[in-house]
């Protein structure tokens, strides 16, 4: 069955969630895990720990150019959980909180959220400080591959030992909106009024 299938399905039954983790691949369909396995060398970094394909030119998304930006996210898509986050419907909570916050208001979030979540060398939680879902901004850092600082590192060649600078912040940050005014084109500068939902489900 087709990936995308696989994925409508999931999303039109919310009790039936894609159970997707940062190592598969589904590699036939040119979906694939770049996260360097224990058994790989390091002459194999960078390659599909599945199929071994070497698809990402990696000197050119370590630069972190956002001219360049196009190639960036062509590439992370060829990855099966960004693939996921950068297509599978987002949920109604985070849909709605995003439309009550704004574009305006996302960004100031976004930028916390990073500060928070994964711009410390250390994280007691490291690989599980990112929800997948409930606000916009959880999408867009698994999309990104923004999520923990071992995604970071394999992404961006930027050591997990070390404290995030000002300016990295502002590379991610950019990243995270281009994908929220992606994936949401309808969001205004300044958020509107929505019902919050609440925890039965109603709203």
């Amino acid at each position: 069955m087709p990936f995308e299938k696989i994925v409508q399905e999931s999303n039109a039954t919310k009790s039936t969630p894609l159970h997707i983790t940062c190592t598969q691949s589904r590699c036939q369909d040119n979906l694939h895990c770049y996260k360097k396995s224990r058994k790989m060398s390091e002459g194999e970094k960078g390659k599909c720990r599945l199929c071994g394909i070497d698809l990402v030119d990696w000197a050119r998304v370590h630069r972190k150019d956002l001219s360049d930006i196009a190639y960036t996210f062509q590439m992370l898509k060829t990855e099966l959980v960004r693939h996921d986050f950068w297509h599978k419907k987002v949920d109604q909570r985070a849909n709605n909180h995003a439309l009550r916050k704004g574009l305006r208001e996302l960004r100031f979030d976004a930028r916390k959220r990073l500060n928070s979540s994964i711009a410390k060398p250390k994280n007691y939680r490291e690989g599980y400080q990112t929800p997948w879902e409930g606000n916009v901004i959880y999408y867009a850092q698994h999309a990104t591959a923004c999520c923990c600082r071992k995604c970071i590192e394999y992404w961006y060649d930027i050591p997990m030992g070390i404290q995030l600078t000002d300016e990295q912040i502002n590379y991610f940050v950019e990243l995270l909106m281009m994908y929220i005014v992606d994936r949401m084109p309808q969001l205004q500068e300044h958020g509107t009024k929505i019902a919050r939902i609440r925890s039965n489900g109603k709203h």
